[in-house]
């Protein structure tokens, strides 16, 4: 999520997120901004840690397994079904990294549009209480099958929404299942390339720029 504050300001049409910074190589378990319905059903920006934790969890180590959700049974699975149908989110990127297994070992790649442009990746989110006092939002991305340009890479990629989907994700009515079927189909592979990159990124330790830098 490199982009600036301004630029997800104008793409979700919404106030700047607070406290927003360029990030080169988001981890799971970190905090970062999500979009969602707020009370007054109006967008709202809200610090949301990556891997959800069920409500009825007793430990916040679950989060760490449960980054993703698959998008064909999410409606089956009891950590996803009841945010699935209620508690839907947009989680802003411009990009995201998959690894390929090579003869040297794993080689990352940075898979995007090629004119850079941000998006929007479908999202679940849950409130879990640590305590009658204390509560943390945490969100999953759903998955679907790849598309062409990640196949070659790995057999799954995010769910990409197109903007025009936004309002309807967001909305806190259920959605059928054959609307979620098309809403999850893998994004076209028109105008998306996926670089080879330096295998910095594959420590949360680094955070800056040169994670992005193309390899070989």
């Amino acid at each position: 999520m490199t982009v600036s504050a301004s630029v997800l300001a104008d793409l979700f049409n919404m106030d700047e997120p607070p406290t927003h910074r360029p990030r080169f190589n988001i981890a799971p378990t970190q905090v970062v901004p999500i979009v969602r319905t707020g009370n007054d059903d109006r967008r709202e920006w809200a610090p949301c840690r990556w891997g959800l934790v069920p409500s009825w969890s007793k430990d916040l180590k679950i989060g760490a397994r449960m980054i993703n959700a698959r998008s064909e049974t999410a409606a089956e699975k009891p950590s996803f079904r009841k945010a699935l149908a209620a508690r839907r989110c947009l989680v802003p990127a411009d990009g995201f990294f998959e690894w390929a297994k090579t003869s040297d070992g794993k080689q990352p790649f940075h898979i995007r549009f090629s004119d850079r442009r941000p998006f929007a990746f479908a999202g679940l989110w849950e409130r879990w209480h640590q305590s009658s006092e204390e509560s943390i939002d945490s969100f999953t991305i759903l998955t679907t099958s790849p598309n062409s340009v990640t196949a070659p890479i790995h057999d799954r990629m995010p769910v990409i929404l197109a903007p025009g989907t936004w309002k309807e994700w967001l909305a806190a009515a259920p959605l059928s299942p054959s609307r979620c079927e098309i809403l999850f189909t893998p994004h076209s592979a028109k105008n998306m390339e996926a670089i080879p990159i330096s295998k910095r990124v594959s420590s949360p330790a680094n955070d800056d720029p040169g994670c992005l830098e193309p390899s070989g």
